[in-house]
């Protein structure tokens, strides 16, 4: 069998490659030039079960026509397609371009879904990636050696229902919250840089060119909570929630000591260092149900 992969940016369509692979299937990657690691055509040299087309972000026809010759009639998206490439350089073909004018607003999920049911009236199914990484979702419990503290509890509270809410309006996934008070919300920008966005805001208090008063010590806990959400409706067959090490790193750099996220909808990349550099860090991490 022929599986069709629209790969992203990141580890994600590598991993994806590795487990369909694992399952005899033939893969025919859709490379985005705009985003997909050119370290891709590597492994398809090695292995002539991976063919590889390279393709602009704009060119849905292109894809489409590509996924028909090579006989592709089910694909997975897997790795990040950067939400603000809609509003980049990049130059829709006609498909595309009819698909953008007739959408009521170009959320993620308006966006991704719009195209999934393009592919699909060509006679193409979009399934979810988790089908072939389910070892990778994050189970129920504290995963970390360290748990979440008492004040961390309390913002990962308040942080789930301003994540959730975020979410609903499929506007972005992630807050950052310190002292149940809320740092930093994701739009465009993605997890990591909204990360990096509430280290920043939170450096910013403590340096004395603000005024006298930034000097002063605060009454409140200034540690960061980051809480990860997936949406009210998850459509895991595109926009699956993802954390890698990279994720761990930037808390690390931005002063954030817990994490949460949802059990049995996020998938954990490289689990083994992702933990391990966690509890190097004294980071917790928790993965709760609805």
């Amino acid at each position: 069998m022929t599986l069709g992969l629209i790969a992203g940016n990141g580890r994600f369509p590598f991993l994806l490659l590795d487990a369909a692979r694992a399952q005899g299937l033939t893969v025919v990657v859709a490379a985005i030039k705009e985003e997909t690691d050119p370290e891709i055509d590597r492994l398809a040299a090695d292995d002539a079960q991976i063919r590889v087309h390279w393709l602009s972000l704009g060119e849905l026809s292109r894809l489409i026509e590509t996924f028909r010759k090579e006989g592709v009639t089910r694909a997975v998206m897997a790795g990040q397609v950067k939400h603000k490439q809609i509003f980049s350089s990049i130059r829709p073909d006609w498909r595309l371009a009819k698909l953008l004018l007739s959408l009521r607003t170009r959320s993620t999920d308006m966006l991704l879904g719009a195209v999934a049911k393009v592919l699909a009236d060509e006679g193409i199914e979009l399934v979810s990636s988790t089908s072939f990484l389910e070892p990778l979702l994050a189970a129920e419990g504290v995963l970390t050696k360290r748990a979440p503290g008492e004040e961390e509890n309390k913002n990962i509270e308040y942080g789930l229902n301003v994540a959730r809410a975020l979410a609903a309006f499929d506007i972005g996934q992630t807050v950052v919250v310190a002292a149940q008070a809320c740092v930093a919300v994701e739009a465009m920008e993605g997890t990591d840089a909204t990360i990096e966005r509430a280290g920043r805001l939170m450096r910013s208090l403590d340096d004395p060119s603000n005024g006298d008063a930034a000097a002063e010590p605060s009454i409140l806990a200034r540690r960061l909570t980051v809480v990860k959400v997936a949406k009210p409706n998850q459509d895991l067959r595109f926009d699956v929630p993802v954390i890698g090490t990279a994720t761990v790193e930037t808390m690390i750099r931005a002063g954030a000591a817990c994490l949460s996220i949802e059990a049995g909808r996020t998938l954990l990349f490289d689990r083994d260092s992702l933990l391990a550099r966690a509890n190097t860090a004294g980071i917790a991490i928790v993965a709760s149900r609805r």
